[in-house]
């Protein structure tokens, strides 16, 4: 199944899509929620689907889409996981999985504006391929670590690079401001995805097209990158791991390339659907 959640900022409602088309399933109740991935909320939905086939209503195509879950426990990163991104960035190949976190506040939608913080000099863009938690995951075998998976979603990790970098401590303030992880526009269920080691990730700013790399060059794998963290936290239903961005990002380049307002950000993923996102300016609202 392909999971969507449609309408107004805190007044979504749930959805799916079915062959491209995306439809209205609120009647069945709820929202998606640690509770509802928890407790078989996923067969619970398949089966109502199944039981209205052709009776659905379809969502228009100019309704706003969320993020196609509400609000995690926490949406956990790994920094450097690709070859190619550590080298631009002038950064060793790590030898275990680099952990931060990112603010559950700035979870919104795929295609809502992507706002300039406050006396930010460097936002930065990196498209990544996204896990979303089944069931309660904690000192988790690497051989079983896709039975604790709901599906995956596309994210944009937005990073503010002088935040992240330069201002001390963690990486975590560079991450978590407002609008930071645009995400779906759709969650996709793992029957969906032949080959989650090998899905194309790509992301454009004004059309030039900047990342197209693939999970197939993971440094740190999907299977290997949830048992880990799984020692260190217990990992909720519906929690997010963001699995680390390809080659490509505005950092990388030289001179830097940075967001400004008035950019557009276009970016997809195989199985993951695509994002669409204005930037705009801080304004104090």
């Amino acid at each position: 199944m392909k999971l969507l959640r449609f309408g107004e900022p805190g007044k979504e409602k749930i959805g799916v899509q079915i062959d491209g088309k995306n439809y209205d399933v609120s009647a069945f109740g709820g929202d998606y929620t640690e509770d509802f991935f928890a407790n078989n909320g996923l067969a619970r939905l398949d089966q109502f689907v199944k039981a209205n086939d052709g009776k659905l209503v379809e969502i228009p195509g100019n309704v706003r889409l969320g993020a196609p879950f509400t609000r995690p426990s926490k949406i956990v990163c790994i920094g450097l996981n690709y070859k190619d991104h550590a080298a631009e960035t002038n950064s060793p190949i790590p030898a275990e999985p680099i952990i931060f976190m990112k603010s559950t506040s700035s979870l919104v939608g795929p295609n809502d504006n992507v706002t300039i913080p406050r006396n930010s000099e460097k936002t930065d863009w990196e498209v990544e391929f996204g896990i979303v938690i089944g069931k309660k995951a904690s000192y988790v075998e690497e051989s079983e670590a896709l039975d604790y998976v709901a599906g995956y979603v596309l994210h944009n990790d937005v990073s503010e690079r002088a935040f992240q970098l330069e201002r001390g401590g963690t990486w975590d303030k560079g991450k978590g401001c407002d609008t930071f992880a645009p995400m779906g526009p759709i969650l996709t269920t793992q029957d969906e995805i032949p080959d989650i080691n090998n899905v194309r990730l790509w992301l454009k700013v004004n059309g030039q097209t900047y990342q197209d790399g693939n999970t197939s060059n993971l440094i740190f794998s999907v299977q290997h990158i949830i048992s880990y963290i799984s020692q260190f936290m217990t990992l909720l239903p519906g929690d997010v791991i963001s699995t680390g961005t390809p080659a490509g990002v505005g950092l990388g380049f030289n001179p830097p390339i940075y967001l400004k307002p008035g950019d557009t950000i276009e970016l997809g993923a195989d199985y993951l659907g695509i994002q669409k996102q204005e930037v705009v300016a801080y304004s104090g609202k």
